[in-house]
């Protein structure tokens, strides 16, 4: 974080100080939640969770070097104590982001946004010192810890923004005013909360209408190819550029394909000039991601050589999404487990298709969470195009949704043991150390809540160090 005083942080978060000797001390280093983090100079913030009090580690963080605790109560060690903790930590990041002189880039969708981010930063990075959401802590707890991670040699400021409600990014926009909005899509994650796909339309659209005016400098980015998307070209008063694959879009590509082992290959075109991308990433969904982030770089000023380059080199950063480990015994396995709704569980059975041709190809499949109403029939969707794209077997693993799963693929055509429905992680861990056999293909995908991710590491492990189990 820039450096602050803590008589400066006690002000902009309306607190108080409490056993702090020196009220001109700085906090010079980041702003922490976990006291496992804490360190020189550091600032701890102490949330009261429901197993879990910040409060209780005040002394140990203080020890480690902490400046002082952000809490709602004294602790007998320095200490800023306010009403809310969200709330202050909200108005420390609003502050921070006022003072920086960075560019705030922000962006939603519905699938995507966590690949996305990560190219953006890979790409901007290239041009200037980069800060950007890790992983998917894009809350409003998350978006702005990630937001006083900035120093002064900050240019860029990449911030994922999550939605579970109407408000909440308008919320999250008020605490770190973006200058650059992008809207990638509106799908059908988290469904069932909202009640509708216009509704995540409009909750979505809030990144857009938070925007500065284009005499401001705002620009908003959007999907060409996503009606809901493009129709937010009416909610905002920023300059907007799509992106897509749609012959209007400003930023779109041209000749997509697949290389032989699932990469996407294209011709990128930018209004300065055009490029070819042959991406390290997997699954021809990567492509609108891509043009997503090439709109953005272009847009702050780089060329589409610069980019092309960027996107071409860049990888994946945040663990289980597309992630290819290849077993010494020629078995490859996709951890893909972090998270899954309709759109991207289609995604990555294509991208399975595509790896796997000549192959025999796996999927792995489970709940996809927060559908509401759609549950069933996304649920026999996804199993009905795992039969569609030939995929050799489905594993549904799980309970009800995961029956519904088998039951899709089922109606689809699948006969004899072309799927199979098994209880839970460890159950089809065991029926593929049985089966798999060199040469085959295993995607592993459902939503966070399954815990998947147990499946592929165990798969990885048996093939580099012999049996072992799901954990």
């Amino acid at each position: 974080m820039i450096a602050l005083s803590l008589a400066e942080i006690a002000e902009v978060v309306g607190g108080q100080m409490h056993d702090i000797p020196d009220p001109s001390v700085q906090v010079t280093g980041p702003v922490v939640r976990d006291s496992r983090e804490a360190g020189p100079g550091s600032l701890f913030v102490a949330f009261a969770g429901e197993r879990v009090d910040g409060h209780d580690f005040a002394a140990a963080v203080v020890e480690t070097g902490a400046v002082a605790v952000l809490g709602t109560r004294p602790v007998g060690v320095p200490a800023i104590v306010v009403d809310d903790v969200q709330t202050a930590l909200g108005a420390l990041a609003r502050h921070v982001v006022r003072r920086l002189g960075a560019t705030l880039v922000a962006l939603t969708g519905s699938a995507g946004k966590t690949s996305t981010k990560d190219l953006i930063a890979q790409v901007l990075r290239r041009k200037a010192p980069t800060v950007f959401t890790p992983g998917s802590l894009n809350n409003e707890i998350g978006l702005p810890l990630t937001a006083l991670s900035a120093t002064e040699e900050t240019r860029f400021l990449v911030l994922e923004m999550g939605a579970r409600g109407i408000g909440h990014i308008s919320y999250l926009a008020g605490l770190t005013p973006p200058k650059v909005g992008l809207v990638l899509n509106v799908g059908s994650a988290h469904i069932g909360e909202f009640g509708g796909r216009e509704q995540i339309a409009q909750a979505k659209g809030e990144l857009v209408e938070a925007l500065p005016s284009e005499a401001e400098g705002g620009t908003a980015i959007l999907n060409a190819d996503d009606p809901y998307v493009r129709a937010m070209a009416s909610r905002t008063k920023a300059k907007v550029i799509f992106f897509g694959e749609s012959g209007e879009a400003d930023v779109r590509a041209e000749n997509v394909r697949l290389t032989d082992t699932g990469q996407p290959s294209f011709r990128l075109h930018t209004p300065s000039g055009a490029s070819d991308v042959t991406m390290r990433l997997y699954g021809e969904h990567h492509v609108s991601n891509a043009l997503a982030a090439a709109a953005v770089a272009h847009e702050l000023g780089m060329s589409a050589d610069e980019i092309a380059v960027a996107l071409s080199e860049a990888g994946s950063l945040s663990r289980w999404r597309m992630e290819v480990t290849e077993r010494p015994d020629g078995v490859t396995v996709v951890n893909d487990a972090y998270n899954a709704n309709p759109e991207s569980m289609k995604a990555a059975l294509r991208a399975l298709a595509a790896m796997g041709k000549g192959r025999r190809t796996w999927a792995v499949l489970g709940k996809m969470a927060e559908l509401g109403d759609e549950a069933l029939a996304e649920h026999d969707a996804v199993g009905r195009l795992a039969v569609r794209l030939n995929v050799s077997k489905l594993v549904a693993v799980g309970g009800r949704e995961a029956a519904w799963l088998q039951l899709g693929a089922y109606n689809e055509g699948s006969w004899g043991e072309e799927s199979v429905h098994v209880s839970d992680a460890q159950a089809a861990v065991d029926l593929l150390r049985s089966e798999l056999r060199p040469g085959d293909v295993v995607l592993v995908k459902a939503s966070r809540s399954v815990g998947l991710e147990s499946v592929a590491q165990a798969l990885i492990e048996t093939g580099a160090e012999g049996e072992v189990s799901a954990r």
